[in-house]
């Protein structure tokens, strides 16, 4: 095969500058004469070819930033007239490469250089390389053009056989950039130029294919959001036609969700929760189960009031007036909520209600015998606070999922207890009372105290996530009012979360005051009795108070009036009795009966129990209270044989160990008190607690054990109006022990007026209501010899020890 061009005397050419363009031998291209340059070029080329009568020849150059290129190529001027839009335009082919030489003279305003013709040689034949090379090369090209539409440039390129003119081709690709065309310009090989060509169309189809990967993925994005607008709006019109069908038609606005989670106030991540359930939604079908469980879960969200809160009454007089005038007594805790509202107060003066996501709740414990108020108490304090009230009872309760709630896949499963109590309250910072804490069990569904854990612990409830919502709920601005009988039932860990607020009972006197102010208004109520139809002196109120009933709270209290004004109300209606009536101590025995708890103290002196010798009374607490407890003690007929100790009553094992040491301590110091401890040997002690079907434990009888084997040995009495209470040891030490203030209550109620108490509890006086003291002689003691000298009646006549 020839070469593409032989060697030639040097050139003398005007040059054509082309700016940011280049074009390569083979190519056709028309060229703007309205450029002076362009112009002055083509003119001089063609003042130049007038005398030969050949084709103006040009040098086409490419400039790029004002900079020549160090090749040009030689063009042909082909026709000179107007281009498509009208302008001047000459139309140029490229022949062949140029090396520039130095500039030169010429006709015209065009800038003439010298220049030679560039040889280029191509083996013949084609080596196996450069004819696989041609190949891929066309194959490229063809799958570019076939991308771009261009069908027709497919034959020609395919009928292309010299590798130079193969390679010049690119020129004609619009993707290049002018220094990838000055590159293949400058290549005088025509198979390195071919070799670049290939390269870069090769690279160019890869960006090509990304780029298209790339669109292709964000058109499939575009049309999915397309067809699901679209669907979607086809699936509203077909609901819509079904409403209208099924007498609906009122309904679209309740179910779309969407608009209704948008514009509620929700914290972000609630909002967030929301959606993506709503989203669920709108994929199920309405024939799908899980499409009720989510709308049930968006109805529940969207009915708690995740932003509302009510503001506090921060009146502390009001407060504290508002609860006196509700709840008479329970010093205490009126104290505390006082107190809660004058820090709460003071926060808010100083924008500390808030403190590292937590505000400022409260958890307290009221602990105390039923009947005292404590569950009432409750709705005092939401009344003082001015916030809403919400009561959860837990009595009974032994499921876990009732306090946190149960997992959404369960049938039927609902929120817990609390996140129920936020919902019925309507607010996010309510006082919430959790009843009878203390009667929570637990099984093989959980234990429900540890569940309450995370609930009153001020620490982490600000971030309390129930099972069934699985987002977060803001518990830390809830008043926890927990109640509670026993507070050996609580588990420690629960309650060391919490503040205990002991209510140890009322004392006569405010008995009389809350029957005055609450319990008889309330009856008289209930009985349908006009306020001034029956009346209740204070004297039936005191004798119903302390002879009818002996309680800490005032249940019993009221039941009684409630029974006395609904006699008085038959009566009256019998024609028995005449309106306005006036209910005085002496009429209570004829309208309810006989009192069933007359006092020790009033009793015949041989009719009470401590008419003989080995009886003495103690003081002890229980579920409802303080109580008294008589201690019995007698000595087995020595014909008997029966030896050593007897204990009944139902006693727990420390009250028994107690009486082992009452007993161990008069042996060994019998002598000293003067007691004939040698019927100890050979006779049998038997120690009894009457009411025996109650369980009884606990130290604080040991005092009164010894008292009562005292007694019994030498025969003197017990005190009648004397009760005691104290841990002893084997040394006769009278050792401290708990409940003082509801034993003293107890000890008033049952007409005692001597109290011996261990001297280490001198300290809980101050708990004991100023009118009760006033009223009991109490004796602080160190030693139980203290207790003999107080308790012991003086032994006029010797007697013989009771069998």
């Amino acid at each position: 095969m020839a070469a593409d061009f032989t060697a030639h005397s040097p050139l003398t050419l005007p040059v054509l500058p082309l700016d940011d363009e280049v074009v390569l031998p083979g190519m056709v291209v028309p060229l703007d004469l309205s450029d002076n340059e362009v112009r002055a070029a083509v003119e001089a080329a063609q003042a130049a070819a007038r005398p030969s009568g050949n084709k103006p020849k040009v040098l086409l150059v490419p400039r790029v930033d004002g900079t020549y290129a160090a090749t040009g190529v030689l063009g042909t001027v082909e026709q000179v007239g107007r281009l498509s839009d009208g302008d001047p335009g000459a139309l140029i082919r490229g022949v062949g490469r140029v090396r520039i030489g130095a500039g030169t003279t010429g006709p015209g305003a065009a800038l003439w250089v010298e220049g030679a013709v560039v040889e280029e040689t191509v083996p013949d034949p084609l080596p196996g390389a450069v004819t696989e090379l041609v190949k891929e090369y066309k194959a490229l090209a063809t799958d570019w053009l076939k991308r771009r539409g261009a069908w027709q440039v497919v034959d020609r390129v395919q009928q292309i056989e010299g590798i130079s003119q193969l390679a010049d081709n690119s020129g004609y690709s619009p993707f290049l950039t002018t220094p990838q065309k000055i590159e293949l310009l400058e290549t005088t090989d025509p198979v390195a130029r071919l070799k670049l060509a290939t390269e870069q169309l090769r690279d160019h189809l890869a960006e090509q294919e990304v780029a298209e990967s790339i669109a292709k993925d964000v058109q499939e994005g575009v049309d999915k959001q397309q067809r699901e607008f679209l669907l979607r709006r086809q699936l509203d019109a077909v609901r819509k036609e079904l409403r209208e069908l099924n007498g609906q038609e009122g309904e679209d606005e309740s179910d779309d969700y969407r608009a209704r989670v948008e514009a509620a106030d929700l914290p972000e991540k609630v909002r967030e929760a929301a959606l993506k359930e709503v989203e669920k939604l709108e994929r199920a079908s309405d024939q799908s189960p899980e499409g009720s469980w989510i709308r049930t879960w968006l109805d529940t969200v969207l009915e708690l009031p995740w932003n509302e809160r009510t503001e506090d009454a921060y009146d502390i007089q009001g407060a504290k007036a508002t609860l006196d005038a509700e709840h008479a007594g329970l010093q205490d805790v009126k104290e505390r909520i006082t107190e809660y509202l004058a820090v709460r107060k003071r926060r808010a003066e100083r924008g500390l209600g808030v403190v590292g996501g937590r505000r400022g709740g409260a958890v307290l414990a009221l602990v105390g015998p039923p009947g005292v108020g404590k569950t009432s108490l409750g709705e005092s304090v939401a009344h003082a606070m001015g916030r809403k009230f919400v009561r959860v009872a837990l009595g009974g309760v032994r499921d876990e999922a009732e306090i946190r709630g149960h997992r959404r896949t369960y049938v039927g499963a609902l929120p817990g207890r609390v996140v129920r109590a936020i919902k019925e309250a309507g607010s996010m910072n309510p006082v919430v009372l959790l009843d009878e804490i203390d009667k929570v069990g637990s099984d093989f569904r959980g234990d429900p105290a540890a569940a309450l854990l995370e609930v009153l612990d001020p620490a982490q409830n600000h971030t309390f996530r129930d099972h069934y919502l699985e987002v977060e709920l803001d518990l830390s601005d809830v008043v926890f009012l927990a109640t509670a009988n026993v507070l050996e039932a609580i588990p420690e860990a629960l309650l060391d979360r919490m503040e205990l607020v002991r209510l140890d009972g009322y004392t006569e006197d405010e008995k009389i005051v809350i029957a005055r102010d609450h319990l008889v208004p309330r009856q008289l109520d209930r009985a349908g009795l006009e306020p001034g139809e029956v009346t209740l002196d204070d004297s039936a109120l005191r004798k119903l108070a302390g002879e009818y009933t002996r309680e800490a709270g005032v249940r019993n209290l009221e039941r009684s009036i409630a029974r006395l004004l609904r006699k008085v109300a038959a009566q009256h209606e019998l024609g028995d009795r005449e309106l306005p009536f006036t209910v005085t101590d002496g009429e209570l025995r004829g309208l309810i009966g006989r009192p069933h708890h007359v006092p020790e103290s009033a009793q015949d002196p041989a009719e009470r129990r401590t008419a003989v010798p080995g009886v003495a009374t103690g003081l002890a607490v229980t579920g409802a209270g303080g109580d008294v407890l008589f201690v019995e003690a007698s000595l087995a007929d020595p014909e008997t044989g029966a030896a050593g100790l007897t204990l009944t009553g139902q006693l727990g094992d420390v009250m028994k160990e107690s009486a082992q040491i009452a007993l161990s301590f008069l042996r060994s110091h019998g002598a000293e008190l003067e007691l004939p401890v040698a019927d100890l040997k050979d006779r049998g002690v038997h120690i009894h607690f009457p009411a025996g079907a109650v369980p009884k434990d606990g130290p604080s009888a040991g005092i009164t054990m010894t008292t009562a084997l005292a007694s019994l040995l030498s025969g003197r009495q017990v005190r009648t109006d004397v009760a005691m209470t104290g841990e002893v040891s084997l040394t006769g030490r009278v050792l401290p022990i708990g409940g003082v203030k509801q034993k003293l209550l107890a000890a008033h109620r049952a007409g005692i007026t001597t109290v011996v108490i261990p001297k280490r509890n001198e300290a809980d006086l101050d708990d004991v209501p100023a009118e009760i003291l006033d009223k009991l002689e109490v004796h602080p003691v160190t030693d139980v010899r203290q207790v003999l000298e107080l308790a012991l009646s003086p032994a006029e006549v010797p007697v013989t020890a009771a069998a």
